[in-house]
């Protein structure tokens, strides 16, 4: 017991961790869950270090596997989101089909620039920029698995297919209008 009171996290967080524990553990798919839920709850929608902390402890889970399961579903994020997310797909059918085009034009339109993320021109690495306001996280995945619609947008959690820059212009705009 002394191990959980050493993790930094707020009294409210661990106790909503122990309910989604105790209800889930033991189950198909338990940790996905538990991580899905956790992020879900949290303010800026992503899993601090101190929570798979805590979640490795509640389920007696190596804290290197909760991190591998974490680092591997693009669904988790392990930084702080904006409000709204565009994340574009990278995939080869995505890319032959200029998603690149996209991922710099969401850049352009919500002032994030080209600079970050292109040192060596390969932008089909996990990219993330968050706009200093703090409303728009542009990042990227390797594959959504919907390649007949490339290229694949996902806007707050909506699969665009088949998109275009007018496309995510487009987005971005009604995003913006209903703030």
């Amino acid at each position: 017991m002394s191990t959980l009171l050493q993790v930094p996290l707020p009294t409210e967080e661990k106790t909503y961790i122990d309910k989604v524990v105790a209800e889930r553990l033991g189950r198909p798919g338990a940790l996905l869950g538990i991580l899905e839920a956790a992020q879900e709850r949290n303010r800026h929608k992503y899993l601090p270090l101190e929570m798979l902390r805590y979640i490795a402890i509640k389920t007696e889970t190596p804290l290197s596997r909760i991190y591998s399961v974490a680092t591997f579903y693009s669904l988790f994020n392990l930084q702080a989101q904006g409000e709204n997310t565009i994340c574009i797909c990278r995939g080869t059918a995505c890319h032959t089909r200029g998603s690149r085009n996209l991922l710099q034009g969401a850049r352009l339109d919500l002032g994030l620039g080209l600079e970050d993320g292109e040192a060596d021109g390969n932008e089909a690495d996990k990219l993330l920029l968050t706009t200093p306001d703090q409303k728009f996280t542009v990042r990227t995945v390797a594959c959504f698995g919907q390649c007949a619609m490339a290229p694949v947008v996902e806007v707050n959690h909506r699969i665009c297919g088949h998109a275009t820059e007018r496309t995510v212009q487009r987005e971005i705009a009604t995003i913006r209008a209903g703030e």
